[in-house]
């Protein structure tokens, strides 16, 4: 236990220790001053899973499922059993400060992070993400919410202003974060890369002092983002109490000489420094050592919790008498994520992961027989790892990595470490060794066997320099001339490739010769950290239409096909946006073929966020997967054949084509700002009030069984509007539904308003012929109000408003039951 007594701390602080306290000191820790009792705490990423202190050589953990298939649960006990058990991880780890939940809103899914966040309706992910937090918070450890705000994109995310009205921003963008301070009081708030109307969030005091602290009345701590502070004397007076990561760029002897010269007046200071100690008292208390190991917490519990999470948010999105599949048929399996278990996005989301399970081992250990399996169409956008397909030491596939202060080819060199790696994609950020300076070498090496005679394609990305040749031949060379791309965070090359026809059955000696990042020929417009980076990419060389043709050939041979297709970390991560809603390669070309060969196919889709459908119409079972954690293939099995009756419900619009999205039009930056012109109306509140056909609709999800709703009952008490009615599970399986709430003003407002918006939800299991009574309550105050930017408040206006249950954001007859209230007088609210 740490017990700091703040106020007597701050007297005996010199003017150097306070400000050493408001920057961190390395990438995840911040300063200790041991002589006053005030310990260095530990933070780690992230949304899902915590990676601990190094993205380089991670220790495992436990990877959930992506942001939106957390949303897609619609289940808030669930998601704070899952905040609990990320304390637990945390904890293991030695952490005191998870970095997430993640809840900005996903205004395009074309957005880089989308899978991250939630969901696109406020309400979703301010009451998910709380649960989260008091999950989180139970065990002690401290929940970091992200990013404050308005960072729904990658694309310049560094320089960007988001352009936004104040309703909109309070409507849509900030009431997640406030329904978080409402019910969970993270312990801090990260602010956004981004800018908002001119000013950069990192040094916003409208948002970090106006806003959230006095008018939502919270306490803790605001951090930057990582790199993500701009200035010194403007960041610190606006309220932002810690840069990270450290050594700092912006404070340390710049804040102090801002001090000295008075740009800065030292009260300012001391408040700053006061968040910081409590928070550090607050994280203290958790019973994480400081700098301690970093452990593990694999138990069968845990994976029986993961794969129940991975269960609930997986999406049932069609059905034609095809789901739940038999497991004595003939049974053929087909596609890019069949056998890759896609578990994450990319970035900050990513870790090492205890053990995965694809698709295809799920799949097979339900069934009395292997499945058959074809690839049928590639769709990666750089080419597959190779370390998972390389030969095995002490039972795991990967390569050799030795350290080297030489360059290669000096006599008689010596290594400085040596690891053993399974994952080849090495992002050097933390990697430290004291027997080396900035500038050294290494080579990766490992044994490589391939299955079938044939052209391989190899690939090397780097930020550095690197070599790749096989039994000693030069085939890829990404040092002597290099291209910038997008990868690592926008410091790495493009992808630079190689082919070579190989044998099946042969042995091939596989190495890469990398130089650190001094070696690099490039200057990247993004913050170098670290190291540098590396990938090592190989896959066959196949002929896309004979590939297609064979998955229709065998499609035709079998009882039921499923088909694992979607997108992976390369397409959805952290500082990059994709281009496009399509699927890659000739993946809807392959879906609509086989779907045309067999009757019994199912496409199983892994995005974190909504893709084009073509094939939508003439495929009779889709379902919505998402990128699952550890557990992906044994959840994804579990539905398939029923052992899980599917009860996942969208936590987003699938519209049909991107030019329908309401963000259409600008959602890129141009001239250093993206204007967000659909204002309030992003997702179901767009595609309603446009009267726009999508693919499916928000809080859409079907099941094996079926639910009815009656009985509704609307009362309002002590400003508290409740809704009580009944769910009947009118089917012959158990199962779950989920209630949702929205509310809808029955006459125009002052202003123009969405036709309805969600604003509560209720899951419940039942057995068959089971009917429930349900409560869903909201406060009045949130359930009527609109932001009226001409007073700066909530606006709660006379009238009357229609409450409706329903299983979707979509009405439709028998599906949903309505009931209404009325305010009698309106009145304006600030605060929470």
């Amino acid at each position: 236990m740490v017990d700091i007594n703040i106020e007597e701390t701050l007297q005996r602080l010199s003017l150097d220790d306070k400000v050493a306290l408001l920057s961190g000191v390395d990438f995840w820790h911040t300063k200790a001053l041991p002589e006053y009792g005030v310990p260095s705490i530990r933070l780690s990423d992230g949304p899902n899973g915590i990676r601990g202190t190094r993205f380089f050589n991670s220790v495992p953990a436990a990877c959930f499922p992506c942001g939106t298939a957390l949303g897609a649960t619609f289940n808030q006990e669930l998601l704070q059993e899952a905040g609990r058990k990320m304390g637990e991880e945390a904890l293991a780890k030695n952490v005191h400060v998870i970095l997430g939940p993640t809840i900005n809103m996903q205004r395009s899914p074309l957005g880089g992070r989308g899978f991250e966040s939630i969901g696109e309706d406020p309400f979703l992910a301010g009451l998910g993400a709380a649960a989260l937090v008091r999950g989180i918070q139970s065990t002690g450890v401290q929940a970091t919410i992200k990013h404050f705000v308005c960072n729904e994109q990658e694309h310049k995310r560094n320089s960007v202003q988001s352009i936004v009205t104040e309703r909109a921003l309070r409507e849509i963008y900030a009431l997640p974060f406030q329904l978080v301070v409402r019910d969970s009081q993270p312990g801090a708030f990260m602010t956004a890369y981004n800018g908002l109307n001119g000013t950069f969030c990192s040094e916003n005091r409208k948002l970090m002092e106006d806003i959230l602290r006095k008018e939502w009345a919270w306490k803790g701590l605001v951090m930057s983002d990582w790199c993500g502070l701009y200035s010194t004397v403007e960041a610190v007076k606006a309220g932002l109490d810690l840069e990270m990561p450290g050594p700092p760029a912006f404070r340390g002897n710049l804040l102090k000489f801002a001090v000295t010269s008075g740009k800065v007046w030292p009260h300012i200071i001391d408040n700053r420094v006061r968040e910081v100690l409590a928070f550090v008292q607050r994280c203290a208390a958790s019973g994480a050592k400081e700098n301690g190991p970093e452990g593990t917490k694999n138990t069968p519990e845990t994976a029986a919790l993961l794969r129940k999470i991975g269960n609930e948010g997986i999406v049932l999105l069609k059905n034609e008498a095809v789901l739940p599949l038999v497991t004595h048929k003939k049974t053929l399996v087909i596609g890019p994520n069949a056998k890759v278990a896609t578990y994450s996005g990319g970035g900050s989301a990513s870790l090492n992961p205890y053990y995965t399970v694809t698709p295809y081992d799920g799949i097979r250990q339900k069934l009395g027989s292997i499945p058959a399996y074809t690839i049928g169409a590639y769709t990666h956008k750089m080419l597959p790892l190779i370390g998972s397909q390389m030969l095995p030491r002490d039972g795991k596939a990967g390569m050799s990595w030795k350290v080297y202060n030489e360059a290669p080819g000096t006599a008689s060199r010596r290594p400085v470490d040596e690891l053993w790696l399974t994952n080849t994609e090495i992002y050097l950020a933390d990697y430290t060794n004291p027997r080396i300076g900035d500038l050294w070498y290494a080579d990766l090496e490992g044994t490589l066997v391939v299955e079938e005679d044939g052209l391989y394609d190899f690939g090397l990305v780097v930020c550095g320099t690197a070599k790749l040749f096989i039994n000693e031949e030069l085939l890829v060379d990404n040092a002597t001339q290099q291209t910038l791309g997008d990868a690592f965070f926008g410091a790495g090359t493009i992808e630079v490739h190689g082919r070579i026809n190989l044998q099946k059955a042969e042995r091939y000696r596989v190495k890469v010769e990398f130089g650190s990042a001094p070696t690099f020929t490039l200057k990247p417009n993004t913050v170098m950290v670290g190291s540098g980076s590396l990938r090592v990419g190989c896959c066959q060389v196949i002929d896309a239409q004979q590939e297609i043709q064979k998955a229709v050939q065998l499609a035709r041979e079998h009882e039921q096909v499923i088909i694992c297709g979607g997108l992976n970390a390369d397409w959805e991560s952290e500082s990059s946006d994709r281009s496009s809603m399509k699927l890659p390669g000739l993946l809807d070309q392959l879906i609509a073929e086989v779907a045309a060969a067999n009757p019994k196919t199912v496409v199983v889709m892994q995005t974190g966020t909504p893709e084009e459908m073509p094939w939508l119409d003439t495929t009779p079972a889709v379902i919505q997967a998402w990128y699952g954690g550890n557990e992906t293939g044994n959840s994804i099995a579990d539905v398939l054949f029923g052992d899980y009756n599917p009860s996942g419900k969208l936590s987003l619009s699938f519209p049909k084509r991107l030019q329908d999205v309401p963000s259409f039009l600008n959602f890129r930056t141009e001239a250093g700002r993206t204007l967000y012109g659909e204002d309030i109306y992003l997702g179901y509140r767009y595609y309603e009030f446009a009267e726009t056909e999508v693919n499916f609709p928000f809080g859409h999800g079907l099941s094996y069984t079926t639910f009815a709703f009656s009985d509704i009952a609307i009362q309002v008490t002590e400003e508290t509007v409740s809704a009580t009615f009944q769910i009947h599970n009118t089917g012959s399986l158990r199962g779950a539904e989920v209630a949702q709430m929205y509310i809808q003003p029955v006459r125009p407002a002052k202003v123009k308003r969405p036709i309805k918006e969600l604003k509560g939800f209720s899951k419940v299991e039942l057995e068959a012929g089971e009917c429930r009574e349900v409560v869903i309550q909201v406060a009045e105050k949130y359930a009527a109000s609109y932001f009226d930017e001409e007073r700066n408040q909530w606006c709660v206006e006379a009238g009357d408003y229609k409450v409706v249950i329903s299983d979707s954001s979509a009405i439709t007859e028998g599906k949903a039951v309505e009931g209404c209230f009325r305010v009698e007088k309106t009145y304006w609210w600030s605060g929470i």
